[in-house]
């Protein structure tokens, strides 16, 4: 077998399928040189999803006659001037994209520098002709027709063309993000999918960034972000991040960017889950844009044929700064929830009752008045049997009527003690509803606050706290508590009680798939012993044998505070239900869960006059 050089063609085709995947990836590449060039304006256009044609034009610099016919040869770039690999500072640097996207395409490339003539160059599957004169504004305008052409193979691999443009919308809109200064387009030519104007007054500022942001990740994610600006050995952290209650099933919504440059990286996808979660049940993810800012020479860009990953020379640095500007962002958030919170329970009470906030009724109503449009079906849907035996799933004998609610009217001193108290972010407590929902009157409008949910993350906070003092206070139960579980399970939670007993939880094995708990910590107070233990089973199940009860400390509480909380059903008078908002109030992360759930939902007078058709 005799050795011997590829063809050039062949080799550019190689280059190709390394660099240039799908249609999107061709749009990436040609999107980032001109930012390159310093665009202030990026338009695209693709049709058949990029198949047969992505257009690419900017306002930047532009290109020489000369520099276009070096644009299209392997390895030309005008992005590292002092051929040093350790520092760069642009978006692309490999030299080829172009020459890749010529090799496996019908390539046309017009640009025209200001002050001088314009010129244009074709490539035809990896063929180069000559450069000609062209008529075109300053800038560069590139075509490219009939992807993969030349390597007909690939076109087996893409997907439909709805698929394949999205895939090139998400990209433009993340190279977007990280560039506010710049005004990005994207469509098929008769209707744009994406399109964001330069911030030209706010420059490359936070605000810019918000309002860029919001382009892209919608009115909600804007209004209830927290702004992050942190700083740790010369490495910088800045962006947005949603409050917990407003997470997603996916982590699609997750942008992160290492020096302007968009990055898929497992080390910073891990900090933003480890940052949050305290917050979030499993499988929900938040919302997030963060942009790194990190001297070129300690991060490596070029580990990658796409340039998706990067690689730090010390990603602890980063790691840590991520983490910890993400939970001091959070910390500083207080008790707030999430407006998407009050916008879902207005929604429920919208629902059938008012159509654009302008009140729609039928049919005859409460002493002469009228029904709101779609009430009388949704009352007859519920009423009515759900699975033709004439029972309600779950209501198999109609419960008793409950008490009316143990209410006092405020007076004299009490009222004055309600205007102090209505004075409170949480309001004035003036109601238990279902013995498990606190009614508060606000200064303006209303609070309604799931007792348990709300107490299980003061709990937790507590325990953390303890335990980070290394103050666990124990409680001995006057009667030990036999929990039975199976044998593997008490085995298990037998093993680990040393590490147990630190946490305050005293257990041993008791026979045969059985523990017996000796104390608990004092913070639990009357909490579910036997439910605790075998969640507690469970959890080291998953935990496994390699990590250490601290290494999953947030776990382990928040599986504690969980059956320590207040439950559901449990009547709170008044002095309980003031003092559980109070301390809400000065709790970190309370208005959410352990569990991401909201704990309260917050409406203003505004929105109920609303409901009611007085606005």
């Amino acid at each position: 077998m005799t050795i011997r050089r590829l063809p050039e063609t062949i080799v550019n085709q190689i280059a190709a399928g390394e660099v240039i995947e799908r249609p999107a990836s061709a749009v990436k590449e040609l999107v980032e040189n001109a930012i390159d060039a310093g665009a202030l304006q990026i338009d695209v256009v693709l049709r058949d999803g990029g198949r047969s044609m992505i257009l690419v034009s900017d306002d930047g610099s532009g290109m020489t006659p000369e520099e276009l016919g070096l644009a299209v040869k392997r390895h030309a770039t005008s992005k590292l001037p002092d051929n040093e690999l350790t520092h760069i500072t642009t978006l692309g640097f490999r030299g080829e994209a172009l020459p890749s996207i010529g090799s496996v395409s019908r390539l046309s490339i017009s640009s025209r520098v200001s002050g001088a003539d314009g010129w244009q160059i074709h490539v035809e599957g990896g063929r180069v002709h000559q450069v000609q004169p062209a008529a075109l504004g300053n800038g560069t305008r590139v075509e490219v027709r009939d992807l993969f052409y030349a390597t007909p193979a690939r076109l087996k691999f893409l997907k439909t063309e709805r698929t394949e443009m999205d895939h090139a919308v998400d990209t433009v809109q993340r190279l977007a993000m990280a560039h506010s200064d710049i005004g990005f387009s994207i469509g098929d030519g008769e209707r744009e999918r994406f399109a964001s104007s330069a911030t030209e007054n706010l420059g490359r500022s936070q605000d810019a960034l918000l309002r860029r942001l919001a382009d892209v990740m919608g009115r909600d994610f804007a209004d209830n972000a927290l702004a992050i600006d942190a700083e740790r050995d010369g490495v910088r952290l800045i962006g947005h991040a949603g409050l917990p209650t407003l997470n997603r099933n996916t982590t699609k919504h997750q942008y992160l960017f290492v020096n302007g440059r968009p990055v898929r990286d497992r080390l910073l996808t891990g900090a933003v889950r480890g940052a949050y979660q305290d917050f979030l049940a499993r499988g929900r993810h938040p919302l997030v844009a963060l942009f790194v800012e990190i001297d070129p020479e300690i991060v490596d860009v070029n580990v990658h044929p796409a340039k998706a990953e990067v690689r730090f020379r010390d990603p602890g640095i980063v790691r840590g700064l991520i983490v910890g500007g993400l939970r001091h962002a959070l910390a500083a958030a207080g008790h707030r929830a999430s407006t998407t919170v009050a916008d879902a329970a207005l929604g429920a009470f919208r629902q059938g009752g008012m159509a654009g906030g302008t009140p729609g009724f039928s049919g005859r109503g409460y002493g002469g008045g009228r029904v709101p449009a779609g009430l009388a079906e949704a009352a007859a849907q519920y009423i009515a049997p759900q699975d033709g035996t004439g029972v309600i799933p779950g209501l198999e004998s109609a419960p008793a009527a409950p008490e009316p609610a143990d209410v006092d009217m405020y007076a004299g001193d009490a009222a004055d003690a309600l205007a102090a108290d209505v004075a409170f972010p949480l309001g004035a407590a003036q109601a238990q509803l279902h013995e498990t929902y606190i009614v508060s009157q606000t200064a303006g409008g209303l609070v309604i606050v799931d007792q348990h949910a709300a107490h299980e993350r003061l709990v937790y906070e507590r325990m953390k706290v303890a335990l980070a003092n290394g103050r666990v206070v124990r409680q001995g139960l006057l009667l030990p508590e036999v929990v039975d579980l199976d044998e593997t399970a008490a085995d298990r939670l037998a093993a680990r009680a040393d590490e147990f007993a630190e946490l305050g939880l005293v257990l041993e094995k008791f026979g045969t798939g059985a523990v017996v708990v000796r104390e608990v910590p004092a913070l639990l107070g009357q909490s579910d012993v036997a439910g605790l233990v075998r969640d507690l089973a469970d959890d080291l199940s998953e935990i496994g044998a390699a990590h250490s009860l601290k290494e999953r400390l947030d776990d382990v509480c928040s599986t504690m505070a969980c059956h320590s909380s207040v439950r559901a059903g449990r009547r709170l008078n008044r002095d309980e239900m003031n003092a559980l908002l109070r301390e809400m109030e000065v709790t970190p992360h309370a208005g959410q869960c352990n569990h991401g759930r909201p704990t309260y939902v917050e409406l203003n007078l505004a929105d109920i006059e609303r409901l009611f058709g007085r606005r």
